[in-house]
C-alpha cells in the first residue's frame, strides 16, 4: 500500500510540475544570459540580475532564489515566452522546475492525506469486518448466453 501511494504521489507531482511552469516549457524559448550584481537603492545589498536580449530589446530579470548561488559574470540560461519576454526566469532545476513552496506544500499534503487514509482504514467496525470475512465471490461464467 505504501509503495503504491508513494508512486502515485510522484506521478501526480511530476505531471503537475511539467504542465504548470510559467513560462511554459513547451512554448518557451531558451536563450543565454549573463549575471550582473546590481546594488539596490540603499547601496548596501547586491542582487543578481540576468541580462539577455531578444532581437533589439534588452531585458533584466531577477536571478536570486533560495539556496541558489549565482556569481558575477556567470552564464545562465533563461526561458521566456515570445509574447512576454519580460516575464522570463532562470532555467534551472531549482527555481524553475522545483520551487520551495510547491515542494513543501506537496509533501505536507501527501503526509496529511496519507494519515487520513490510514486513520479511516485502521479500525474497521465489527460489522464490516464480519462482512469482509464472510464474503464469497459468486462464480461467473466466462461467456454470457
Amino acid at each position: 500500500m505504501y509503495k503504491t501511494i508513494t508512486i502515485l504521489y510522484f506521478v501526480v507531482f511530476v505531471t503537475y510540475i511539467f504542465f504548470t511552469r510559467q513560462p511554459d516549457y513547451l512554448d518557451g524559448e531558451i536563450t543565454s544570459a549573463s549575471i550582473h550584481l546590481i546594488k539596490d537603492s540603499t547601496g548596501k545589498q547586491s542582487t543578481p540580475k540576468a541580462f539577455f536580449s531578444v532581437g533589439k530589446d534588452y531585458f533584466a530579470i531577477d536571478a536570486n532564489y533560495y539556496l541558489r548561488n549565482v556569481n558575477e559574470g556567470k552564464q545562465v540560461e533563461v526561458i521566456y515566452e515570445n509574447a512576454h519576454p519580460e516575464k522570463a526566469v532562470v532555467y534551472s532545476w531549482w527555481g524553475y522546475w522545483i520551487t520551495l513552496g510547491e515542494l513543501i506544500g506537496s509533501v505536507i499534503l501527501f503526509i496529511v492525506l496519507f494519515q487520513v487514509a490510514v486513520a479511516v482504514t485502521k479500525n474497521p467496525t465489527a460489522e464490516s469486518l464480519q462482512e469482509q470475512l464472510n464474503y464469497n465471490p459468486e462464480k461467473k461464467r466466462k461467456y454470457n448466453d
